[in-house]
């Protein structure tokens, strides 16, 4: 199977991927068919959070009083919310 996206989206799928650690197919899979996407914290993900969030404080810094926020930043920003809650929850548990 084979499908196309713009440039914009297929950056947004490469973060997302990056993000939860999975394989482009399986994150693909998985939100094609409604599953759950469960981050497992490993060092590939917490790098990439951390990429992630340079990336999108770099981002921030450049914006001013609010204005020019994009959706995909938005997105990306609520993503890595997401996900270091369910991390902070995963530690609570882990004591």
């Amino acid at each position: 199977m084979a499908f196309r996206v713009s440039p914009e989206e297929d950056a947004q799928i490469e973060t997302a991927v990056k993000l939860t650690g999975l394989t482009k197919q399986d994150y693909i899979i998985r939100r094609l068919l409604c599953r759950d996407v469960v981050v497992q914290g490993n060092p590939r993900v917490y790098k990439a959070l951390r990429d992630q969030l340079a990336a999108v404080l770099d981002e921030l810094c450049r914006i001013e009083a609010g204005q020019g926020v994009n959706d995909e930043l938005l997105d990306t920003i609520q993503m890595i919310a997401t996900i270091m809650n369910g991390m902070q929850e995963d530690f609570a548990y882990d004591r």
